[in-house]
């Protein structure tokens, strides 16, 4: 059963376009043409962000969502959204659209890895 908060992400994201909604790793992730580009971990949104989009977050205040495992932290990929930006909808998309270029962007370099490993003469 969805949150409160989820339902309300759902919301959020309508006028992004289609996504799905995905239980995973105690949280839900949430995925655009099958590429997973923001997350909710305990009523919490965070975005995907990389070299490019990174700064936007620091110079907002927000923090990257971290995990303990093994003894040590883990720090994603994933940024907390920015409190304000739940009152502006159109920045919302705006950054949605910059998270999903960022795990499109991903997705093409793990592709570019995969070729690259591969022996010649192979598809």
């Amino acid at each position: 059963m969805a949150s409160e908060f989820e339902e309300f992400a759902r919301e959020l994201f309508e006028p992004f376009g289609r996504v799905a909604f995905r239980r995973m790793f105690g949280g839900v992730g949430i995925f655009r043409e099958g590429m997973m580009f923001a997350l909710i971990i305990d009523d919490v949104l965070y975005l995907k962000a990389d070299d490019t989009t990174r700064a936007r977050y620091q110079a907002e205040g927000s923090n990257p969502f971290s995990y303990d495992a093994k003894g040590r932290t883990v720090v994603t990929s994933y940024w907390r959204l920015p409190d304000g930006v739940y009152d502006e909808p159109e920045r919302f998309v705006e950054l949605s659209q910059e998270a999903f270029a960022v795990a499109e962007r991903a997705q093409a370099r793990k592709s570019v890895k995969g070729r690259k490993g591969r022996a010649k003469g192979t598809p």
